[in-house]
């Protein structure tokens, strides 16, 4: 089929018989989405992480060279498959259309019930932190966060243009702040014999296994670009469209943390560096004092709704395809006739955020991701090794140099890191595991409901050719 045809099988995709998604989106708004799908609070603190575990310039600015080469292989990765697959639910539908609709639910599952949900209830608490500190109001953390996804919530249920609108301002104030941040930094460099200054110890028996260990914080960092295909058929042109944002958005994001980096190891030094929570604030302090660590602090806030907005844009997507295929609530797969958004579906999300976030556990839940989300980048870098042996010559435009071994390359990449922290962490991982396996009983019970499966959004692809 060719990728015209699916793309119209995709937008065409509507609740109840109604209207399909809303085509909307250009490639501004896919690059804005990419950027924002990666750039949360992680950029502000994680150089501590890696400085404390590698400690050393050289192997700090290169952990996030080598986080940044994956980011951009999973960029070409997810480009040729958005060509090959411009279908709602993205990487739901990469991976369903592949290998076999539970290996995709089971993707869906753990998005709603953990690595999504669980993220965005901890960068709402954050922000919760920031909004305090900053205001000097003393209101429940719980109660900030829960009122700060409901708004999310309710804009991007007025449609995706008002949902991308929000994002993508909030986007361009992120990237406002981390310009900030390099641009005002610099102020602290200048005269500055930081760099080199005093090596943090590390506790790893060996360089080789502290570079893996830098390399986790690294890769949180980065992740986020996959969501961008969650709302492919919402793009006006997906096959050119998202190739161009996923590239663009990658390697604008590689570009600002490596700028980042580079102005807190010359102004703070490997030894001050590994000694901060917040090195973004240190560095700010040091150059224009206290008022500078305020300011970073807002430009931190504002990063954190900008993801929060992201996430509750792109993901909801996904459950809604879910329900489409007839494994997940009938109504999850429903849209407005008013908006063409999946309102119950962005609803569920907000609504199981708030949960994770009042009761607490999110901190848990954030254990886990890490291990879940590099199994399914993994599978989902298999999934293009299945589409090129099926029909090689499928794509004309974006395809992933050095295919297939990049590819391959790119796929025990993650597999390892998942085994590694399975390894490492065998008790906060083993959680998630578990909570993936049981979604295969409550898969099957979905399809023994006897819910046949309706046309999904843009899976019109034979059923032989997934099996």
């Amino acid at each position: 089929m060719s990728g015209a045809g699916a793309a119209g099988a995709a937008g065409g995709a509507g609740g109840a018989g109604g209207p399909g998604l809303a085509r909307r989106l250009g490639v501004f708004d896919a690059t804005m989405i990419v950027m924002g799908g990666i750039i949360g609070a992680g950029i502000f603190r994680n150089p501590s992480e890696v400085a404390r575990h590698v400690g050393t310039p050289p192997l700090m600015l290169g952990a996030w060279v080598v986080g940044g080469l994956v980011a951009l292989a999973g960029a070409f990765v997810y480009a040729e498959l958005a060509q090959r697959r411009p279908e709602v639910g993205g990487q739901y539908a990469y991976i369903r259309d592949a290998f076999h609709p539970m290996a995709a639910f089971l993707y869906g599952w753990t998005l709603l019930l953990v690595t999504q949900t669980g993220g965005m209830a901890a960068v709402a608490m954050t922000f919760a932190d920031y909004f305090r500190e900053l205001t000097g109001l003393n209101i429940e953390r719980s109660l900030i966060a829960v009122v700060t996804l409901g708004t999310l919530t309710v804009i991007n249920c007025l449609g995706v243009r008002s949902g991308s609108n929000v994002q993508s301002t909030l986007m361009v104030m992120k990237i406002a702040a981390i310009l900030m941040l390099v641009i005002v930094g610099w102020r602290a460099v200048q005269g500055s014999a930081a760099w080199g200054v005093g090596s943090p110890k590390t506790t790893h028996p060996s360089p080789q296994t502290a570079f893996l260990a830098a390399m986790v914080p690294v890769l949180f960092a980065y992740g986020g670009w996959q969501t961008a295909s969650f709302v492919s058929a919402e793009m006006r042109n997906p096959e050119r469209d998202l190739p161009r944002g996923l590239l663009l958005g990658v390697l604008g994001v590689v570009v600002l943390y490596l700028a980042v980096n580079v102005v807190c190891i010359f102004a703070l030094g490997p030894g001050r560096l590994a000694d901060t929570q917040t090195p973004a604030s240190e560095v700010m302090r040091l150059a224009v004092g206290e008022g500078g660590a305020k300011l970073i602090a807002a430009g931190i806030a504002i990063s954190t709704v900008g993801f929060l907005s992201q996430g509750m844009l792109t993901a909801p997507r996904v459950y809604y395809a879910m329900a489409r295929d007839g494994v997940f609530f009938r109504r999850v797969g429903t849209l407005s006739d008013k908006s063409r958004a999946p309102v119950i579906a962005i609803t569920l999300q907000g609504i199981w955020a708030c949960v994770i976030a009042v009761v607490g556990l999110y901190a848990q839940v954030l254990n886990y991701v890490v291990a879940l989300d590099a199994v399914f980048f993994g599978l989902t870098g298999a999934a293009l090794l299945v589409f090129r042996k099926r029909d090689p010559a499928a794509v004309k435009g974006m395809r992933m140099p050095g295919h297939p071994i990049t590819t391959i390359i790119f796929v025990l990449a993650f597999w390892t890191l998942a085994l590694s922290t399975i390894i490492q962490f065998p008790k906060d991982a083993g959680m998630g595991v578990l909570i993936l396996l049981l979604g295969v009983p409550i898969y099957l019970f979905w399809r023994t409901r006897g819910s046949s499966r309706a046309p999904s959004s843009g899976d019109t692809t034979k059923k032989s050719d997934r099996l």
